[in-house]
């Protein structure tokens, strides 16, 4: 018999917020720049990403006390497949591809993860990526990732992995590379992005204003007394059909001028730039924004920097409040940095997890619906925004010209917003339901021409455009 390892508290909890409307499931799709094939992803998949015992285990008991267990039945080819996309190959059913796949939920009975190999891709190839959240976050499938690309694999150094081994136990030698990139990310991180929400960097901070008891009591007030979200075209009973999105690349260094120019963060700039486009969007669609309180849900990392590489969920969360009725671009980013400080410190990211944690032990009906239910009414999006490497990654020898993901979103919350900065670019993507917003490209061009607007007012001396998406342009 195999061995039987129970979910985390936690991860249950993931595992048992999944609906028809709302698969919990992390999407995200890799383009390169040069063909792979499904050959050579065969072999990277069996010689680096199933060395983690969790993607050969698959999910038992779900309804009453779920463990992983090994399937005994695991074959690599039900996991992977092979697709082409019709001429022109372009982004356009690119996008279309990964918006039918992200409407579907995952098969249960078999390790809850797939991938999809993608031909005929802009004279390159594309991965899409599919996981379930309960494997793990963000951070833990990160590193997966990295431990993936040609500049931190070495066969030599990774063991063979079994059902009982632990991500901890290969740390001192398979992930010997990832933990040099994640240092450098860190320190990115710890440079360019708010402390408060950032991903990669400082979480014992959070854990320390745990363990003090900071603030918590004002914490669960203030969670408790949101009042809903403003009904705008964003909310609203969402179906179980998805549309992605996601625009050209903006230059990191372009974003940094900007911020630097307002005293503000990388982050700061970030956020003003996606409330410009929601902005645009709701007065194109003939919707005012005066008046509108629309907030995101931000995941923050809770998890020590030793831990980075294990799977499981270990993330709070915290609300912020986006300014889109302020008109004048300068003051929208002085009000989303000042709303940003305001969060710092705070012990929100811990409460949220101990609620996930009740979840996950109580009983599914009891408390999980109500929980989720509160959560849908006081949010209208989930951003997430990570840090990556800055560096370009290879992948089978074929550079990663750039990479998009979107976490999922629980209850009725219909909108999945994701910045990722990777090798001197910020990439930003849209995931909405598509009775609500039908046309996300929109708000990925809106967060460009807000970009544009920002450069030309604060930083008139930086290039407007990438070198990449000069060269698609070519």
């Amino acid at each position: 018999m195999s061995q039987r390892k129970p979910l985390s508290p936690v991860d249950a909890a993931w595992l048992r917020m999944d609906s028809p409307t709302n698969p919990m499931v992390i999407n995200a799709v890799a383009m390169f720049d040069e063909p792979v094939t499904v050959d050579q992803w065969k072999r990277i998949l069996e010689e680096r990403f199933l060395k983690f015992p969790r993607f050969r285990m698959r999910v038992r008991n779900i309804e009453a006390s779920p463990y992983w267990e090994e399937d005994p039945h695991f074959d690599l080819d039900l996991h992977i497949h092979r697709v082409a996309l019709p001429a022109p190959g372009s982004q356009k059913e690119l996008q279309e591809l990964v918006s039918d796949l992200m409407s579907h939920p995952l098969d249960f009975a078999r390790p809850p993860w797939e991938m999809y190999m993608v031909e005929n891709y802009n004279g390159g190839s594309a991965l899409i990526a599919r996981i379930h959240h309960c494997i793990g976050d963000g951070i833990a499938l990160v590193r997966v990732l990295l431990s993936m690309a040609d500049e931190y694999y070495d066969p030599c150094e990774i063991p063979e992995a079994t059902s009982s081994t632990s991500l901890t136990d290969l740390l001192p030698d398979f992930l010997r590379g990832p933990a040099r990139l994640l240092s450098q990310t860190v320190k990115l991180s710890e440079k360019l992005i708010d402390e408060s929400i950032q991903l990669l960097a400082q979480p014992e901070e959070a854990l320390s204003l745990a363990r003090q008891g900071v603030d918590v009591s004002k914490a669960v007030g203030k969670l408790i007394l949101l009042p809903p979200d403003s009904r705008t075209l964003f909310k609203g009973r969402v179906g179980p059909k998805k549309v992605a999105a996601w625009g050209q690349p903006v230059p990191l260094r372009t974003v940094k001028a900007i911020g630097k120019a307002q005293g503000a963060k990388i982050n700061d700039v970030a956020i003003a730039l996606v409330t410009g486009a929601l902005r645009a969007y709701l007065i194109s669609r003939g919707e005012s924004p005066e008046n509108v309180n629309v907030r995101v849900v931000i995941p923050v990392n809770l998890r020590p920097l030793e831990q980075a590489v294990e799977l499981g969920n270990k993330f709070g969360l915290v609300f912020l409040s986006l300014p889109l009725g302020i008109e004048d671009r300068a003051e929208r980013l002085q009000e989303v940095k000042r709303r940003m400080d305001a969060i710092k410190h705070s012990a929100e990211p811990m409460l949220s997890l101990g609620i996930l944690h009740v979840i996950g032990l109580a009983p599914r009906k009891e408390i999980q619906d109500l929980v989720v239910k509160l959560f849908s009414q006081k949010a209208t999006a989930v951003m997430s925004n990570v840090p990556g490497p800055q560096e370009c990654l290879h992948f089978a020898g074929s550079p990663l010209g750039s990479i998009m993901f979107w976490v999922p979103q629980s209850g009725d919350v219909g909108m999945g917003l994701s910045i990722l900065s990777y090798n001197g670019e910020i990439l930003f993507g849209v995931m909405t339901d598509a009775r609500l917003v039908p046309d996300p490209e929109r708000i990925a061009s809106g967060f460009m021409d807000e970009f544009e607007a920002y450069r030309r007012q604060f930083a008139p001396r930086y290039p407007r455009r990438t070198r990449r998406s000069q060269k698609t342009a070519k």
